[in-house]
């Protein structure tokens, strides 16, 4: 069993390590694929050779790590509903479905809990809380991994808005519709609210009318500055209102509302540098300047 269990956790460190390195560099193989269908020559091959020819992580390691990864899945319950939506929210990373990052998640509390507990065997240690407790946190891992990356896209989201409104301001006075002037941002910017609208798009070019493609986006994305820009763009399509003014307006009102919630963490400061103020400047400062004072009038009383 010894030997099982740290030869399962090899493994499992192993393909790990493979994955993060094909995740942290997959612009970079992207680019290299990309070379090689260019230099390669194009004549039409057999399944076989299509299939040798790709790369050893595409052939064995992925195909290995998602079934292991559905086989968890099965046996751990977990609500699907929920999770595509927290996945989607997140922005969906590495295009996992909810079965994949149930079955990441049992990967990461087997691996965590199996090294605490061989760690433990090598010690002489026969606590089998220390193990579990490692292993609701490598399960929990990826569900706090989620929570952070919906913060970062809510942030940039809100960041990039009021930029994207001015460009649609600039294309709508300048005679274009708002599809065009969307068109016109999607090419433009490299943002991801940019991607977002991309998607608009692609929907509104299957037949999806607009008003249901924005909708959509909002409920994707769930930022209140987006839904309420989002309304305000169905709500003055349905009652004829200019959109230039409209686009204007609701850049101001997202401004303003930048600015005092800066304004408001500015004022917030002060009250969060009161403890670090009060716990470990103020006790330095009254050694450095009591402390003589202190020493002498102690040498003082002992004479």
């Amino acid at each position: 069993m010894i030997y099982l269990a740290a030869l399962s956790s090899g493994a499992l460190v192993f393909c790990l390590t493979l994955l993060y390195l094909q995740i942290k560099n997959r612009d970079k193989l992207l680019l290299e694929n990309r070379l090689v269908e260019f230099t390669m020559d194009n004549t039409p091959q057999d399944a076989i050779s299509a299939e040798l020819n790709l790369p050893f992580r595409q052939r064995v390691l992925k195909p290995v790590l998602y079934g292991l990864a559905k086989m968890i899945s099965r046996l751990i319950p977990f609500k699907q509903d929920s999770l595509d939506k927290e996945l989607i929210l997140a922005g969906r990373p590495g295009n996992l479905t909810p079965q994949e990052f149930g079955g990441l998640q049992g990967m990461l509390a087997c691996f965590f809990g199996g090294v605490t507990f061989f760690i433990n065997y090598l010690r002489g240690a026969r606590n089998i809380f220390l193990p579990l407790g490692f292993g609701f946190l490598g399960y929990y891992l990826p569900k706090f991994y989620l929570k952070q990356r919906r913060a970062e896209r809510i942030k940039t989201l809100e960041k990039e808005l009021p930029q994207v409104l001015d460009l649609l301001t600039v294309c709508v006075e300048a005679g274009l519709g708002f599809d065009a002037a969307l068109s016109k941002v999607v090419e433009k910017s490299r943002s991801l609210l940019a991607q977002e609208f991309r998607r608009v798009l692609q929907e509104i070019k299957i037949g999806k009318p607009r008003r249901e493609a924005l909708k959509n986006m909002a409920e994707r994305l769930k930022v209140d500055d987006l839904s309420n820009f989002i309304g305000a763009v169905v709500q003055a399509d349905q009652l004829g209102v200019s959109m230039a003014n409209m686009l204007r307006l609701q850049a101001q009102v997202i401004r303003q509302k930048r600015r005092q919630g800066v304004e408001e963490e500015a004022m917030k400061a002060p009250v969060k540098m009161l403890l670090p103020l009060v716990l470990f400047i103020f006790p330095c400062i009254f050694i450095v300047v009591l402390g003589p004072a202190v020493i002498q009038f102690l040498t003082q009383i002992s004479w």
